[in-house]
C-alpha cells in the first residue's frame, strides 16, 4: 500500500514489517515527518516493490516470514541497480554479534525495536545525507549524467543508452581516468553470482562508445591493453 505524498517530502522510503499494526503506525509517523512511504509485509513483497520503484532508503525488519530481512538485504546488495540504496535494519535482537552480522550483510545502520519515531527519523535523515552525493549531477569533459532522472547529455544533446551501458557510464564517470579490468566491471555491473562471459564487457563497451561518441568527437572511453577500460579524454587505444 502507499501513503499520501506530502508536498515537501524528504524522500521515498520502503518500509518492510510483518506486524500490521506496527507497519501502519510507523508508516503514519514517517509520513507525518515528510517522507513518502511504500510498504511491504514480507521479503517477497519487498523484492517485488523494488522491481517497480527505487526508494531513497529501505527500513527493513530482520524477522520476516519466508525471506528474512538479512536475505532481502543480500538481494539488494547483489543487485547492481539497488546496491547503493541505504538499508536500515530493525530488529528486537540485542546481542552485539547480531548487530555485526546485520552490518556485515550490507545494512548501513542497525536499530533495535521498539524505537521512537524521532530516533528512526534521525537515523534516516543521516543515511539520506550520507548518500545524497549519489544523486548529484555528474560530469566529465562535455558529458553530464543525472542519476536521479537517468538523463545523459553530451555537448547539450541527449544521449540514448541501454540499461547496461548506462550503468557502465555511471561507474566510469564516478571514477574518471581509473582503469577497471574486465573482471572488475563484470563484478560491479552484473554482480558476483551472475555468470556472464568476459567478452560480454567488450560488446557493451562498443555499444557505449557508439552511444556517446558523435562524429568528430573525442572517444572518451580509453582501452588500456591487458588492463581494462577507463573514462579519459586523452588518446584512446582501442583493443576491444
Amino acid at each position: 500500500m502507499k501513503g499520501p505524498s506530502p508536498a515537501r517530502a524528504k524522500g521515498l522510503v520502503l518500509l518492510v514489517e510483518d506486524d500490521p499494526a506496527l507497519l501502519l503506525m510507523t508508516c503514519y509517523n514517517l509520513e507525518q515527518r515528510g517522507y513518502r512511504v511504500e510498504t511491504a509485509e514480507d521479503g517477497e513483497a519487498a523484492l517485488l516493490a523494488l522491481e517497480t520503484s527505487r526508494p531513497d532508503a529501505v527500513v527493513l525488519d530482520w524477522m520476516l516470514p519466508g525471506l528474512s530481512g538479512l536475505d532481502v538485504c543480500r538481494r539488494i546488495r547483489a543487485n547492481p541497480a539497488l546496491r547503493d540504496v541505504p538499508v536500515l535494519l530493525l530488529t528486537a535482537r540485542s546481542a552485539e554479534q547480531d548487530a555485526i552480522r546485520g552490518l556485515d550483510t550490507g545494512a548501513d545502520d542497525y536499530l533495535m525495536k521498539p524505537c521512537s519515531v524521532d530516533t528512526l527519523d534521525a537515523r534516516l535523515r543521516a543515511l539520506l545525507r550520507r548518500h545524497q552525493s549519489s544523486y548529484d549531477r555528474l560530469s566529465f569533459a562535455d558529458i553530464t549524467l543525472d542519476p536521479e532522472t537517468h538523463r545523459v547529455e553530451r555537448g547539450g544533446r541527449m544521449l540514448s543508452l541501454g540499461p547496461t551501458e548506462y550503468r557502465l557510464l555511471d561507474l566510469l564517470i564516478r571514477n574518471p581516468r581509473k582503469v577497471f579490468s574486465r573482471e572488475d566491471l563484470l563484478r560491479r555491473i552484473w554482480g558476483q553470482n551472475i555468470h556472464v562471459e568476459i567478452r560480454t564487457i567488450d560488446v557493451h563497451i562498443r555499444r557505449l562508445r557508439k552511444a556517446i561518441n558523435g562524429p568528430g568527437e573525442i572517444d572518451l572511453v580509453r582501452t588500456v591493453r591487458a588492463a581494462g577500460y577507463a573514462l579519459d579524454d586523452g588518446p584512446t587505444t582501442d583493443g576491444a
